[in-house]
Protein backbone atom coordinates (compact mmCIF):
# COMPACT_ATOMS: atom_id res chain seq x y z
CA UNK A 1 0.00 0.00 0.00
CA UNK A 2 1.06 3.54 -0.97
CA UNK A 3 1.85 6.61 1.35
CA UNK A 4 -0.78 8.08 -0.91
CA UNK A 5 -3.57 4.95 -0.42
CA UNK A 6 -2.25 5.22 3.15
CA UNK A 7 -3.64 8.95 3.72
CA UNK A 8 -6.46 8.66 1.27
CA UNK A 9 -7.61 5.06 4.07
CA UNK A 10 -7.18 7.53 6.82
CA UNK A 11 -8.88 10.66 5.49
CA UNK A 12 -10.20 10.92 2.20
CA UNK A 13 -13.47 8.35 3.12
CA UNK A 14 -15.17 11.97 4.90
CA UNK A 15 -18.60 10.53 4.99
CA UNK A 16 -20.16 10.39 8.21
CA UNK A 17 -21.15 6.90 8.01
CA UNK A 18 -17.02 6.01 7.17
CA UNK A 19 -16.55 7.46 10.98
CA UNK A 20 -19.57 6.63 13.04
CA UNK A 21 -19.45 3.08 12.28
CA UNK A 22 -15.74 2.41 12.04
CA UNK A 23 -14.47 -0.32 13.82
CA UNK A 24 -10.82 0.66 13.41
CA UNK A 25 -9.18 1.61 16.28
CA UNK A 26 -7.19 4.65 14.72
CA UNK A 27 -10.27 6.34 13.56
CA UNK A 28 -12.31 5.57 17.07
CA UNK A 29 -8.95 6.86 18.79
CA UNK A 30 -9.48 10.35 16.68
CA UNK A 31 -13.19 10.64 17.40
CA UNK A 32 -11.83 10.90 21.01
CA UNK A 33 -9.55 13.49 20.25
CA UNK A 34 -12.26 15.57 19.25
CA UNK A 35 -14.61 14.76 21.54
CA UNK A 36 -12.09 15.19 24.82
CA UNK A 37 -10.81 18.12 23.38
CA UNK A 38 -13.61 20.07 23.45
CA UNK A 39 -14.59 18.83 27.30
CA UNK A 40 -11.25 20.55 27.82
CA UNK A 41 -12.17 23.91 26.44
CA UNK A 42 -15.58 23.87 28.05
CA UNK A 43 -13.91 22.96 31.45
CA UNK A 44 -11.01 25.88 30.37
CA UNK A 45 -13.44 28.24 29.92
CA UNK A 46 -15.63 27.90 32.88
CA UNK A 47 -12.46 28.05 34.84
CA UNK A 48 -11.27 31.43 33.20
CA UNK A 49 -14.55 32.85 34.08
CA UNK A 50 -13.64 31.90 38.03
CA UNK A 51 -10.70 33.06 37.69
CA UNK A 52 -12.06 37.04 36.15
CA UNK A 53 -15.18 36.54 38.77
CA UNK A 54 -11.98 36.22 41.57
CA UNK A 55 -9.73 39.45 40.35
CA UNK A 56 -11.95 41.77 43.23
CA UNK A 57 -12.98 40.51 46.61
CA UNK A 58 -17.14 41.05 45.67
CA UNK A 59 -18.80 40.71 42.75
CA UNK A 60 -17.04 40.96 39.20
CA UNK A 61 -19.13 39.37 36.25
CA UNK A 62 -21.45 36.73 38.35
CA UNK A 63 -23.63 36.22 41.12
CA UNK A 64 -22.67 33.68 44.25
CA UNK A 65 -25.02 30.90 43.00
CA UNK A 66 -23.28 31.01 39.01
CA UNK A 67 -20.02 31.20 40.68
CA UNK A 68 -20.89 27.69 42.58
CA UNK A 69 -22.23 26.25 39.12
CA UNK A 70 -19.59 27.09 37.41
CA UNK A 71 -16.76 25.97 39.87
CA UNK A 72 -18.64 22.24 39.96
CA UNK A 73 -19.07 22.14 36.29
CA UNK A 74 -15.17 22.99 35.99
CA UNK A 75 -14.39 20.23 38.07
CA UNK A 76 -16.73 17.97 36.51
CA UNK A 77 -15.58 18.23 33.16
CA UNK A 78 -12.06 18.22 33.68
CA UNK A 79 -11.77 15.42 36.11
CA UNK A 80 -14.50 13.26 34.50
CA UNK A 81 -14.83 14.52 31.13
CA UNK A 82 -10.92 14.93 30.00
CA UNK A 83 -8.31 13.68 32.44
CA UNK A 84 -9.52 10.45 32.89
CA UNK A 85 -10.17 9.32 29.64
CA UNK A 86 -7.83 12.00 27.41
CA UNK A 87 -4.83 9.95 27.33
CA UNK A 88 -5.99 6.23 27.45
CA UNK A 89 -9.01 6.39 25.30
CA UNK A 90 -6.90 8.39 22.23
CA UNK A 91 -3.40 7.45 22.65
CA UNK A 92 -4.15 4.06 24.42
CA UNK A 93 -6.66 3.66 21.47
CA UNK A 94 -4.28 4.68 18.91
CA UNK A 95 -1.16 3.44 20.02
CA UNK A 96 -1.49 -0.14 21.25
CA UNK A 97 -2.33 -2.46 18.63
CA UNK A 98 0.55 -0.75 16.93
CA UNK A 99 2.77 -1.28 19.85
CA UNK A 100 1.73 -4.76 20.09
CA UNK A 101 2.24 -5.83 16.67
CA UNK A 102 -1.95 -6.00 16.33
CA UNK A 103 -4.44 -5.48 13.76
CA UNK A 104 -6.82 -3.91 16.46
CA UNK A 105 -7.74 -4.18 20.12
CA UNK A 106 -9.52 -7.11 20.81
CA UNK A 107 -13.21 -5.86 20.58
CA UNK A 108 -13.71 -3.74 17.59
CA UNK A 109 -17.44 -3.19 18.33
CA UNK A 110 -17.18 -2.66 22.14
CA UNK A 111 -14.30 -0.23 21.03
CA UNK A 112 -16.80 1.61 19.14
CA UNK A 113 -19.32 1.15 21.79
CA UNK A 114 -17.52 2.51 24.44
CA UNK A 115 -17.55 5.94 22.54
CA UNK A 116 -21.14 6.24 21.88
CA UNK A 117 -21.32 5.80 25.51
CA UNK A 118 -19.16 8.56 26.59
CA UNK A 119 -20.40 10.90 24.21
CA UNK A 120 -23.72 9.71 25.67
CA UNK A 121 -22.82 10.66 29.37
CA UNK A 122 -21.06 13.76 28.30
CA UNK A 123 -24.36 15.04 26.56
CA UNK A 124 -26.98 13.94 29.84
CA UNK A 125 -23.83 16.41 31.74
CA UNK A 126 -23.80 19.16 29.34
CA UNK A 127 -27.87 19.20 28.98
CA UNK A 128 -27.58 18.99 32.86
CA UNK A 129 -25.56 22.51 32.62
CA UNK A 130 -27.88 23.94 30.31
CA UNK A 131 -30.97 23.20 32.35
CA UNK A 132 -29.53 24.81 35.52
CA UNK A 133 -26.06 23.15 36.38
CA UNK A 134 -25.14 22.20 40.20
CA UNK A 135 -23.53 23.62 42.71
CA UNK A 136 -21.96 20.88 44.99
CA UNK A 137 -18.56 20.74 43.89
CA UNK A 138 -17.15 17.86 41.68
CA UNK A 139 -17.47 15.43 45.02
CA UNK A 140 -20.45 15.53 45.42
CA UNK A 141 -20.34 15.27 49.34
CA UNK A 142 -23.37 14.86 51.29
CA UNK A 143 -25.64 15.82 53.13
CA UNK A 144 -25.36 19.03 51.00
CA UNK A 145 -25.79 16.97 47.93
CA UNK A 146 -28.73 15.17 48.67
CA UNK A 147 -30.24 18.18 49.95
CA UNK A 148 -29.68 21.26 47.73
CA UNK A 149 -32.30 22.55 45.59
CA UNK A 150 -30.17 22.55 42.38
CA UNK A 151 -30.26 19.49 39.96
CA UNK A 152 -27.89 16.93 40.74
CA UNK A 153 -29.46 13.35 39.83
CA UNK A 154 -28.86 14.41 35.43
CA UNK A 155 -25.36 15.66 36.32
CA UNK A 156 -24.70 12.29 38.67
CA UNK A 157 -26.54 10.35 35.83
CA UNK A 158 -24.16 11.57 33.53
CA UNK A 159 -20.93 10.77 35.25
CA UNK A 160 -22.32 6.87 35.98
CA UNK A 161 -22.87 6.42 32.31
CA UNK A 162 -19.31 7.90 31.50
CA UNK A 163 -18.16 4.97 34.12
CA UNK A 164 -19.36 2.53 31.98
CA UNK A 165 -17.55 3.96 29.13
CA UNK A 166 -14.14 3.83 31.25
CA UNK A 167 -14.50 0.19 32.25
CA UNK A 168 -15.45 -0.96 28.67
CA UNK A 169 -12.15 0.29 26.86
CA UNK A 170 -10.27 -0.68 29.69
CA UNK A 171 -11.47 -4.26 29.55
CA UNK A 172 -10.54 -4.21 25.97
CA UNK A 173 -7.11 -2.55 27.07
CA UNK A 174 -6.94 -5.48 29.26
CA UNK A 175 -7.59 -8.26 26.68
CA UNK A 176 -5.98 -6.82 24.16
CA UNK A 177 -2.47 -6.91 25.92
CA UNK A 178 -3.19 -10.19 27.12
CA UNK A 179 -4.12 -11.81 24.01
CA UNK A 180 -2.90 -10.10 21.31
CA UNK A 181 0.65 -9.81 21.54
CA UNK A 182 3.06 -10.29 18.37
CA UNK A 183 4.85 -13.45 18.56
CA UNK A 184 7.84 -12.70 20.05
CA UNK A 185 6.82 -10.08 22.87
CA UNK A 186 7.20 -11.52 26.09
CA UNK A 187 6.09 -9.01 28.92
CA UNK A 188 9.35 -7.46 29.26
CA UNK A 189 9.80 -6.24 25.74
CA UNK A 190 6.12 -3.79 25.62
CA UNK A 191 6.58 -0.62 25.65
CA UNK A 192 6.83 1.08 28.59
CA UNK A 193 3.59 3.48 27.52
CA UNK A 194 1.25 0.02 27.24
CA UNK A 195 2.77 -0.87 30.68
CA UNK A 196 0.88 2.14 31.77
CA UNK A 197 -1.77 1.67 29.92
CA UNK A 198 -2.22 -1.87 31.42
CA UNK A 199 -1.63 -0.58 35.08
CA UNK A 200 -4.04 1.88 34.68
CA UNK A 201 -6.78 -0.65 33.27
CA UNK A 202 -6.63 -2.45 35.91
CA UNK A 203 -7.29 0.30 38.40
CA UNK A 204 -10.14 1.34 36.28
CA UNK A 205 -11.95 -2.15 36.31
CA UNK A 206 -11.51 -2.38 39.97
CA UNK A 207 -11.99 1.24 41.39
CA UNK A 208 -14.86 2.70 38.96
CA UNK A 209 -17.82 0.38 40.25
CA UNK A 210 -17.43 1.54 43.56
CA UNK A 211 -17.91 5.58 42.29
CA UNK A 212 -21.00 4.02 39.98
CA UNK A 213 -22.36 2.12 43.60
CA UNK A 214 -21.65 5.95 45.18
CA UNK A 215 -23.10 8.11 42.74
CA UNK A 216 -26.57 5.52 42.56
CA UNK A 217 -26.53 6.13 46.79
CA UNK A 218 -26.60 9.61 46.24
CA UNK A 219 -29.25 9.91 43.81
CA UNK A 220 -31.78 7.31 45.82
CA UNK A 221 -31.43 9.79 48.83
CA UNK A 222 -31.48 13.04 46.61
CA UNK A 223 -34.70 11.18 45.47
CA UNK A 224 -36.41 8.67 47.73
CA UNK A 225 -34.97 9.71 50.72
CA UNK A 226 -33.43 6.62 51.30
CA UNK A 227 -31.19 7.62 54.79
CA UNK A 228 -27.93 5.89 53.68
CA UNK A 229 -25.88 9.13 54.58
CA UNK A 230 -28.79 10.83 56.64
CA UNK A 231 -28.20 10.70 60.54
CA UNK A 232 -31.47 11.57 61.14
CA UNK A 233 -32.40 8.26 59.50
CA UNK A 234 -29.53 6.27 60.72
CA UNK A 235 -27.17 6.84 58.05
CA UNK A 236 -23.41 8.37 58.10
CA UNK A 237 -22.74 11.77 56.02
CA UNK A 238 -18.56 10.28 56.55
CA UNK A 239 -19.12 6.96 54.81
CA UNK A 240 -19.95 9.10 51.71
CA UNK A 241 -16.49 10.17 51.90
CA UNK A 242 -15.13 6.65 52.55
CA UNK A 243 -17.06 5.30 49.50
CA UNK A 244 -15.74 8.45 47.25
CA UNK A 245 -12.33 8.14 48.23
CA UNK A 246 -11.81 4.51 48.00
CA UNK A 247 -12.46 5.25 44.31
CA UNK A 248 -11.50 8.58 43.84
CA UNK A 249 -7.80 8.14 45.39
CA UNK A 250 -7.03 5.65 43.02
CA UNK A 251 -8.36 7.50 40.35
CA UNK A 252 -5.44 10.07 40.44
CA UNK A 253 -3.70 7.34 39.57
CA UNK A 254 -6.06 6.73 36.46
CA UNK A 255 -5.09 9.88 35.71
CA UNK A 256 -1.52 10.97 35.73
CA UNK A 257 -0.32 7.17 35.20
CA UNK A 258 -0.74 7.68 31.60
CA UNK A 259 1.00 10.28 31.36
CA UNK A 260 4.21 8.50 33.32
CA UNK A 261 3.59 6.38 30.63
CA UNK A 262 3.97 9.49 28.05
CA UNK A 263 7.37 9.96 29.59
CA UNK A 264 8.58 7.00 30.23
CA UNK A 265 7.86 6.52 26.41
CA UNK A 266 9.01 9.48 24.85
CA UNK A 267 12.26 10.23 27.01
CA UNK A 268 14.38 7.59 25.60
CA UNK A 269 13.56 9.16 21.56
CA UNK A 270 14.15 12.42 22.67
CA UNK A 271 17.25 11.64 24.35
CA UNK A 272 18.71 9.29 22.09
CA UNK A 273 19.04 6.47 24.21
CA UNK A 274 17.30 3.62 26.55
CA UNK A 275 15.76 4.24 29.45
CA UNK A 276 17.93 3.63 32.49
CA UNK A 277 15.77 1.34 34.60
CA UNK A 278 13.28 -0.33 32.29
CA UNK A 279 12.05 -3.02 34.68
CA UNK A 280 12.32 -0.21 37.93
CA UNK A 281 9.45 1.70 35.67
CA UNK A 282 7.17 -1.62 35.31
CA UNK A 283 7.62 -2.44 38.54
CA UNK A 284 6.84 0.93 40.26
CA UNK A 285 4.03 1.05 38.24
CA UNK A 286 1.93 -1.43 39.61
CA UNK A 287 3.69 -0.27 43.42
CA UNK A 288 1.74 2.54 42.82
CA UNK A 289 -1.82 0.88 41.38
CA UNK A 290 -1.43 -1.32 43.74
CA UNK A 291 -0.96 0.85 47.20
CA UNK A 292 -3.36 3.62 45.94
CA UNK A 293 -5.47 1.42 46.63
CA UNK A 294 -4.60 2.28 50.75
CA UNK A 295 -4.45 5.47 50.98
CA UNK A 296 -7.81 7.08 50.48
CA UNK A 297 -8.31 8.21 53.77
CA UNK A 298 -5.44 10.91 53.98
CA UNK A 299 -8.57 13.15 52.44
CA UNK A 300 -10.06 12.21 55.82
CA UNK A 301 -7.50 13.35 58.36
CA UNK A 302 -10.36 16.49 59.87
CA UNK A 303 -13.35 13.55 59.87
CA UNK A 304 -12.70 12.20 63.05
CA UNK A 305 -9.89 9.33 62.55
CA UNK A 306 -7.77 7.44 65.21
CA UNK A 307 -3.85 7.96 65.18
CA UNK A 308 -3.33 4.52 64.68
CA UNK A 309 -5.77 4.81 60.95
CA UNK A 310 -4.77 8.71 60.05
CA UNK A 311 -0.84 7.37 60.94
CA UNK A 312 -1.63 4.20 58.76
CA UNK A 313 -2.69 6.37 55.83
CA UNK A 314 0.04 8.74 55.70
CA UNK A 315 1.87 6.08 55.55
CA UNK A 316 0.67 4.66 52.80
CA UNK A 317 0.83 7.89 50.71
CA UNK A 318 4.33 8.16 51.62
CA UNK A 319 4.84 4.64 49.88
CA UNK A 320 3.14 5.93 46.89
CA UNK A 321 5.38 8.88 46.55
CA UNK A 322 8.63 6.26 46.94
CA UNK A 323 6.77 4.31 43.55
CA UNK A 324 6.93 8.23 41.67
CA UNK A 325 9.89 8.64 42.67
CA UNK A 326 11.75 5.54 41.42
CA UNK A 327 10.70 6.96 37.94
CA UNK A 328 10.96 10.27 38.12
CA UNK A 329 14.82 9.00 38.90
CA UNK A 330 15.12 6.97 35.91
CA UNK A 331 13.76 9.92 33.64
CA UNK A 332 16.40 12.01 35.06
CA UNK A 333 18.98 9.43 34.57
CA UNK A 334 17.66 8.81 31.52
CA UNK A 335 18.28 12.81 30.62
CA UNK A 336 22.05 12.83 32.03
CA UNK A 337 22.99 10.21 30.13
CA UNK A 338 21.60 11.19 26.70
CA UNK A 339 21.89 13.89 24.25
CA UNK A 340 18.43 15.42 24.59
CA UNK A 341 17.04 16.58 21.77
CA UNK A 342 14.84 20.30 22.77
CA UNK A 343 11.84 20.59 21.37
CA UNK A 344 7.92 21.15 22.05
CA UNK A 345 7.56 17.39 23.25
CA UNK A 346 10.60 17.64 25.21
CA UNK A 347 9.67 21.16 27.17
CA UNK A 348 6.09 19.15 27.89
CA UNK A 349 8.09 16.59 29.83
CA UNK A 350 10.41 18.60 31.59
CA UNK A 351 7.30 20.57 32.52
CA UNK A 352 5.75 17.53 33.85
CA UNK A 353 8.41 16.28 35.86
CA UNK A 354 8.84 19.70 36.80
CA UNK A 355 4.97 19.36 38.34
CA UNK A 356 5.33 15.53 39.38
CA UNK A 357 8.19 16.93 42.14
CA UNK A 358 6.53 19.86 43.31
CA UNK A 359 3.07 18.19 43.36
CA UNK A 360 4.67 16.00 45.10
CA UNK A 361 6.76 17.55 47.73
CA UNK A 362 3.40 19.03 48.95
CA UNK A 363 1.51 15.80 48.45
CA UNK A 364 3.98 14.32 51.06
CA UNK A 365 2.76 17.61 53.05
CA UNK A 366 -0.78 17.21 53.14
CA UNK A 367 -0.38 13.41 53.75
CA UNK A 368 1.43 14.34 57.09
CA UNK A 369 -1.16 14.06 60.12
CA UNK A 370 0.22 17.35 61.90
CA UNK A 371 0.45 19.65 58.93
CA UNK A 372 -2.86 18.53 56.83
CA UNK A 373 -5.48 20.30 59.12
CA UNK A 374 -4.13 23.40 58.47
CA UNK A 375 -4.22 23.45 54.68
CA UNK A 376 -7.37 21.08 54.64
CA UNK A 377 -9.86 22.73 52.19
CA UNK A 378 -7.92 25.80 51.35
CA UNK A 379 -6.06 27.18 48.07
CA UNK A 380 -3.15 25.26 48.74
CA UNK A 381 -5.14 21.72 48.36
CA UNK A 382 -6.96 22.97 45.23
CA UNK A 383 -2.54 24.39 43.96
CA UNK A 384 -1.49 20.83 45.09
CA UNK A 385 -4.15 19.30 43.32
CA UNK A 386 -3.29 21.01 40.15
CA UNK A 387 0.19 20.57 40.21
CA UNK A 388 -0.21 17.11 40.66
CA UNK A 389 -2.54 16.25 38.56
CA UNK A 390 -4.40 18.45 36.09
CA UNK A 391 -1.20 19.96 35.01
CA UNK A 392 0.52 16.78 34.51
CA UNK A 393 -2.02 14.96 32.50
CA UNK A 394 -2.40 18.21 30.38
CA UNK A 395 1.33 18.54 29.94
CA UNK A 396 1.63 14.77 28.84
CA UNK A 397 -1.93 15.09 26.65
CA UNK A 398 -0.15 17.60 24.99
CA UNK A 399 3.60 16.01 24.95
CA UNK A 400 1.71 12.70 23.25
CA UNK A 401 -0.17 14.78 20.78
CA UNK A 402 3.18 16.62 19.34
CA UNK A 403 5.32 13.80 19.45
CA UNK A 404 2.81 11.19 17.61
CA UNK A 405 1.32 14.00 15.60
CA UNK A 406 2.61 12.47 12.50
CA UNK A 407 2.04 9.11 13.19
CA UNK A 408 -2.04 10.09 13.59
CA UNK A 409 -1.97 12.44 10.64
CA UNK A 410 1.42 12.39 8.49
CA UNK A 411 1.81 15.68 8.88
CA UNK A 412 4.49 18.11 10.34
CA UNK A 413 3.74 21.15 12.41
CA UNK A 414 5.56 24.45 12.62
CA UNK A 415 8.32 23.19 15.59
CA UNK A 416 8.89 27.07 16.27
CA UNK A 417 5.27 27.97 16.98
CA UNK A 418 5.13 24.58 19.30
CA UNK A 419 7.87 25.50 21.40
CA UNK A 420 6.39 29.00 21.82
CA UNK A 421 3.32 26.94 22.63
CA UNK A 422 4.68 24.98 25.12
CA UNK A 423 6.71 27.51 27.14
CA UNK A 424 3.87 29.64 27.25
CA UNK A 425 1.48 27.16 28.78
CA UNK A 426 3.69 25.43 31.08
CA UNK A 427 4.76 29.11 32.48
CA UNK A 428 0.95 30.33 32.93
CA UNK A 429 0.43 26.86 34.81
CA UNK A 430 2.84 27.80 36.84
CA UNK A 431 1.73 31.64 37.21
CA UNK A 432 -1.58 30.61 37.58
CA UNK A 433 -1.67 27.79 40.50
CA UNK A 434 2.06 29.20 42.62
CA UNK A 435 -0.11 32.05 43.95
CA UNK A 436 -2.95 29.60 45.19
CA UNK A 437 -0.37 27.93 47.53
CA UNK A 438 0.25 31.41 49.25
CA UNK A 439 -3.24 32.05 49.27
CA UNK A 440 -4.16 28.38 51.22
CA UNK A 441 -0.94 29.07 53.48
CA UNK A 442 -2.32 32.49 54.60
CA UNK A 443 -5.85 30.40 55.21
CA UNK A 444 -7.70 31.24 52.32
CA UNK A 445 -10.56 28.57 52.17
CA UNK A 446 -11.41 27.01 48.63
CA UNK A 447 -14.66 27.29 47.08
CA UNK A 448 -15.12 30.88 48.41
CA UNK A 449 -16.87 33.16 46.21
CA UNK A 450 -16.06 36.67 48.27
CA UNK A 451 -12.48 36.92 50.42
CA UNK A 452 -11.32 39.67 52.28
CA UNK A 453 -9.64 42.24 50.54
CA UNK A 454 -5.68 41.18 51.50
CA UNK A 455 -5.68 38.29 49.32
CA UNK A 456 -6.62 40.05 46.29
CA UNK A 457 -3.20 40.79 44.74
CA UNK A 458 -2.84 37.20 44.69
CA UNK A 459 -5.75 36.13 43.03
CA UNK A 460 -5.20 39.16 40.59
CA UNK A 461 -1.69 37.62 40.33
CA UNK A 462 -3.35 33.81 39.40
CA UNK A 463 -5.97 35.20 36.94
CA UNK A 464 -3.35 36.98 35.19
CA UNK A 465 -1.58 33.51 34.83
CA UNK A 466 -4.80 31.93 33.46
CA UNK A 467 -4.97 34.26 30.56
CA UNK A 468 -0.93 33.16 29.89
CA UNK A 469 -1.85 29.69 30.34
CA UNK A 470 -4.98 30.20 28.20
CA UNK A 471 -2.94 32.05 25.13
CA UNK A 472 -0.23 29.22 25.23
CA UNK A 473 -3.19 27.00 24.56
CA UNK A 474 -4.69 28.90 21.73
CA UNK A 475 -1.41 29.17 20.21
CA UNK A 476 -0.98 25.03 20.27
CA UNK A 477 -4.62 24.78 19.05
CA UNK A 478 -3.70 27.79 16.35
CA UNK A 479 -0.79 25.65 15.06
CA UNK A 480 -1.85 22.26 15.24
CA UNK A 481 -4.99 22.71 13.16
CA UNK A 482 -3.27 25.03 10.72
CA UNK A 483 -0.46 21.87 10.06
CA UNK A 484 -3.46 19.55 10.13
CA UNK A 485 -4.87 21.74 6.98
CA UNK A 486 -1.57 22.83 5.27
CA UNK A 487 1.06 21.15 7.30
CA UNK A 488 3.48 19.72 5.18
CA UNK A 489 4.31 15.75 4.54
CA UNK A 490 5.97 14.49 7.89
CA UNK A 491 8.38 11.57 7.70
CA UNK A 492 7.59 7.95 8.26
CA UNK A 493 9.96 8.66 11.14
CA UNK A 494 10.69 12.01 12.04
CA UNK A 495 11.79 11.58 15.65
CA UNK A 496 14.07 8.16 14.72
CA UNK A 497 12.42 6.22 17.10
CA UNK A 498 12.91 2.55 18.15
CA UNK A 499 9.55 2.70 19.11
CA UNK A 500 7.40 -0.44 17.64
CA UNK A 501 4.63 1.85 16.24
CA UNK A 502 7.16 3.44 14.28
CA UNK A 503 7.67 -0.31 12.42
CA UNK A 504 4.66 0.65 10.05
CA UNK A 505 3.41 3.11 7.40
CA UNK A 506 2.71 6.79 8.55
CA UNK A 507 0.35 7.12 9.23
CA UNK A 508 -0.64 3.33 9.87
CA UNK A 509 -2.64 1.47 7.09
CA UNK A 510 -5.99 -0.15 7.00
CA UNK A 511 -4.92 -3.13 9.63
CA UNK A 512 -1.75 -1.60 11.25
CA UNK A 513 0.63 -4.48 9.44
CA UNK A 514 0.08 -6.40 5.93
CA UNK A 515 1.98 -9.02 7.79
CA UNK A 516 2.39 -9.61 11.63
CA UNK A 517 5.85 -8.97 12.21
CA UNK A 518 8.03 -11.28 14.92
CA UNK A 519 9.47 -9.19 17.73
CA UNK A 520 13.35 -10.04 18.79
CA UNK A 521 14.25 -6.97 20.19
CA UNK A 522 13.62 -5.03 23.10
CA UNK A 523 10.86 -1.91 22.53
CA UNK A 524 13.84 0.80 22.66
CA UNK A 525 16.64 -1.37 20.92
CA UNK A 526 17.90 -1.09 17.45
CA UNK A 527 16.27 -2.84 14.39
CA UNK A 528 19.56 -3.66 13.90
CA UNK A 529 19.81 -5.86 16.79
CA UNK A 530 17.64 -8.28 15.60
CA UNK A 531 14.20 -7.05 15.20
CA UNK A 532 13.03 -6.69 11.91
CA UNK A 533 10.84 -3.34 10.61
CA UNK A 534 7.63 -3.86 8.49
CA UNK A 535 6.01 -1.36 6.63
Amino acid sequence: MSSADEVSYLFAQRGWRSWFFTQDHKRIALLYLIVVSLMLMLAGTFALLIRIELLTPDKTIMEAVTYNRFFTLHGVGMVWMFMIPAIPSVFGNFLLPLMLGAHDVAFPRLNLASWYVYVAGATIVICAMIAGGTDTGWTFYTPYSTTTPREVIPVLFGIFVIGFSSIMTSLNFIVTTHTLRAEGMGWMRMPLFVWAIYGTSVIQVLATPILGITLVLVALESWLGTGIFDPARGGDPVLFQHLFWFYSHPAVYIMVLPGMGVVSELMPTLCHRPPSSYRSIVYSTFGISAVGFLAWGHHMFVSGMSPVNAAFFGLASMLVAIFTAIKIFSWVSTMVDGQITFNAPMVYLLGFIFLMVFGGMTGVALATVGLDPHWHDTYFVVAHFHFIMAGPVLLAFLAALHFWFPKMFGKRYSERLSLMGATITFFGFFATFTPQFLLGNMGMPRRYYSYPPKFQWLHVASTMGATVLAAGLLLTLGTLLYALVWGERAASNPWDSRGFEWDTATPPPEHNYEVIPHIDRGPYEAAESGGARVG
